[in-house]
């Protein structure tokens, strides 16, 4: 009697099992909280260090940004710029934004490597970062050249002098930080992890 009450209730549980309803949502798995307060004194490194790119970018730009050459037309020192010389105010412009868009690069990569720091803080640091090294780019861009190029003596009427480099739209500040957010916004869905791989640091 034991024996086949036995089989007849592991023949009822096997039946139960089999028309058991498959769980269609899983229990929710805790996620990992974004760390703050760990990641602040880090940020700030990032934020600072990345700032100070300004200073070869700046520089850089300096060496490779034409002037325009520009002519003497009148008596009180009134310019006028040769024929296809104006086009350099553009080539100035997109110089300066190709290296801005390679510091942002630069950043955005230094910043993902930092495993056991990844996430929004040092994120925002970097951008940041970014930011503030176009901008002072631009400030010690325009001493680099017009240090450069500085005209000593009047010139002559009908004299050709070469004009320094100038910027002429501050946009181009915004293509630092808009690369470095792009390649870390990239390499975050590449990663995939919940906690972007911090723990593995």
């Amino acid at each position: 009697m034991v024996d086949s009450a036995g089989k007849a209730a592991h023949r009822s549980s096997g039946v139960a099992e089999a028309w058991s309803v498959p769980v269609l949502f899983p229990p929710h798995r805790l996620r990992p909280k974004v760390v703050v307060k760990a990641d602040l004194l880090p940020a700030v490194s990032v934020l600072s260090t990345a700032g100070l790119l300004g200073i070869p970018l700046g520089w850089l730009w300096s060496l490779m940004a034409p002037p325009e050459r520009v002519r003497v037309v009148t008596g009180d020192g009134q310019l006028a710029p040769l024929e296809l010389e104006s086009w350099h105010r553009f080539d100035d412009l997109a110089i300066y934004g190709f290296l801005a868009l390679a510091t942002g690069l630069l950043v955005g990569i230094v910043a993902w490597l930092m495993r056991e720091r990844r996430g929004p803080v040092v994120f925002l640091a970097a951008a940041g970062g970014a930011t503030l090294a176009a901008w002072l780019g631009t400030q010690l861009g325009a001493a680099f050249v017009n240090s450069k190029y500085a005209v000593d003596t009047a010139p002559a009427l009908g004299a050709v002098v070469a004009q320094a480099p100038r910027l002429e739209s501050g946009w181009v500040v915004l293509a630092a930080p808009l690369m470095t957010s792009l390649v870390y916004a990239l390499l975050t869905a590449w990663n995939g992890r919940e906690d972007l791989g911090r723990r593995l640091g």
